[in-house]
């Protein structure tokens, strides 16, 4: 924001957008504009997500054997109802798995297919990412094919016409410089957002696998102790 607020202090921005006959500046600014809400909209979704994360591992800690379970569509933990979220569906599916007999409870799977789910949606950001450089290349074809079209309607080389004709291809030049200059650097801030929400999904998965092995896992092997120990006392009585 600092950024566009000194290019536009300097009338860069201006200048930009008033030289760029062809709109294609204001094509890539107004996709940038959108595609950095998307960004915003995922990384909010990542913060509450980590934020969900934080409140509950206290409360795994302190939990009961049986005090993790679904319960009307929701996970309760300590009879405290979790908020709805990327962790706690990953914790309702690995409930779900729990209730078949294993050797080991493995949640390697569930992991694998959470990160698919949450990088599947930073692709298309990545695609973006493409698009603004893309289109600063067309503005950069579209600038030389307005610059040089003029110099194929020249009959004379009269000094007013060549005049005229300079003119005309600076203005040609300048479209294919500043589309250029505005799809290039929209492009490299979008791939910076883009890859920092990468790493803070990369850092949450981290913490939902360190926190699913080391609370999580253990209380449900607790949970099946303590129902094998009641199926036994059932079965003597």
């Amino acid at each position: 924001m600092f950024g566009f607020f000194l290019v536009e202090e300097r009338g860069l921005l201006s200048l930009t957008l008033m030289s760029d006959r062809s709109y294609i500046s204001y094509v890539i600014l107004a996709l940038y504009a959108a595609f950095s809400l998307h960004w915003l909209y995922l990384i909010y979704g990542v913060s509450s997500a980590q934020k969900s994360l934080d409140e509950s591992r206290p409360l795994l800690d302190d939990a009961e054997p049986d005090g993790l379970l679904i319960k009307e569509g929701a996970v309760y933990l300590n009879e405290q109802p979790l908020a709805s979220g990327i962790f706690s569906d990953y914790l309702q599916d690995l409930l779900k798995k729990s209730r078949y007999p294993a050797r080991e409870m493995d949640h390697g799977i569930l992991l694998e297919a959470l990160v698919e789910r949450l990088m599947a949606k930073h692709s298309f950001g990545h695609f973006a990412t493409d698009i603004l450089l893309k289109f600063g290349l067309l503005g950069t074809i579209i600038g030389f094919i307005m610059m040089l079209s003029p110099v194929g309607a020249m009959t004379d080389f009269d000094p007013s016409v060549l005049q005229q004709l300079l003119g005309q291809m600076s203005g040609g030049m300048a479209i294919a410089l500043y589309t250029t200059a505005t799809g290039l650097v929209t492009s490299a801030l979008l791939g910076l957002q883009y890859q920092l929400l990468d790493s803070a999904t990369a850092h949450f998965v981290d913490r939902v696998a360190i926190t699913v092995e080391v609370s999580g896992i253990p209380l449900l092997s607790q949970q099946d102790l303590l129902e094998n120990g009641e199926l036994s006392q059932g079965s003597n009585a």
